[in-house]
């Protein structure tokens, strides 16, 4: 991955090299997901504090460590992002966002696909440049593999439509992808996302409501899909944004300079 800045020099961003790594990472997950923003699911080991699922095995896991940290008392990774490239779907069964998204847009362009997800960055940490570095290496890891096309889901906290109503109805009037790039969330859980009138949004209360990490996507020319998703284990709403890498090449040297992305999470 990219290099570090001599100030930042105790950061490194990798992929995940050891057992350690992994496990650390999951830790994290646990802290953010579970403990903050009280999500759940069935491999969701409360003793041990890890959050993780059947689809961990199949992604590659981008992680953002403290170097000034033992490896060994896992705690030493402070922000985590797990890909999978288009070329593991087979042997993983389906993408991760399958289970809320008909994705069948982006399986028939014939593009080459990454899927993002379980970003997150420990609390001590978010506000300074901790996303910088892992969104530089996912800029690293597209580049090497010649990945087209990012999508995943992406999170809002909660599951009152009415509360979202602002943020959802100012994605899907405004940013909504293009009918080659529209995926569509599933029953029984989807949600209209057109829950207000274009003429009677607030914009600004629809951007104060949007978590940062969800603005920085659109920030690189990202998209959303047709329709929320209404995830009650892990205390969500989400909705599957897409983007163009070459959207995202020509946008990133402003995204970066603002360092913009440092919400919680993201699904």
């Amino acid at each position: 991955m990219g290099p570090m800045s001599i100030e930042d020099s105790f950061y490194a961003v990798r992929l995940a090299t050891s057992a350690e790594d992994l496990t650390a990472a999951q830790r994290l997950r646990y802290e953010v997901f579970v403990a903050e923003l009280g999500g759940d699911g069935p491999l969701v080991d409360h003793r041990k504090r890890l959050e993780r699922d059947a689809f961990d095995p199949h992604f590659d896991h981008l992680v953002l460590v403290d170097r000034r940290l033992d490896p060994a008392g896992l705690d030493h990774v402070i922000g985590a992002y797990r890909v999978m490239p288009g070329d593991r779907r087979a042997a993983a069964g389906q993408f991760y966002s399958e289970s809320e998204y008909d994705l069948g847009p982006l399986l028939a362009s014939g593009r080459r696909l990454l899927e993002l997800g379980r970003s997150c960055v420990h609390a001590d940490h978010r506000g300074g440049a901790s996303m910088f570095h892992l969104w530089n290496g996912l800029a690293d890891y597209v580049l090497e593999r010649g990945i087209e096309v990012l999508f995943g889901v992406a999170s809002f906290h909660g599951t009152d439509s009415a509360a979202l109503a602002q943020p959802l109805s100012w994605l899907h009037h405004h940013h909504l992808a293009p009918p080659e790039m529209r995926v569509r969330a599933l029953p029984p859980n989807r949600l209209e996302m057109a829950l207000i009138p274009v003429d009677a949004l607030d914009r600004k209360a629809a951007m104060a409501a949007t978590p940062a990490l969800i603005k920085a996507y659109l920030r690189l020319g990202g998209f959303v899909g047709d329709g929320a998703y209404i995830d009650r284990d892990f205390n969500t709403t989400d909705v599957c944004l897409v983007m163009d890498t070459g959207q995202m090449s020509a946008r990133h040297r402003e995204f970066y300079i603002r360092k913009v992305g440092q919400g919680a999470g993201q699904g």
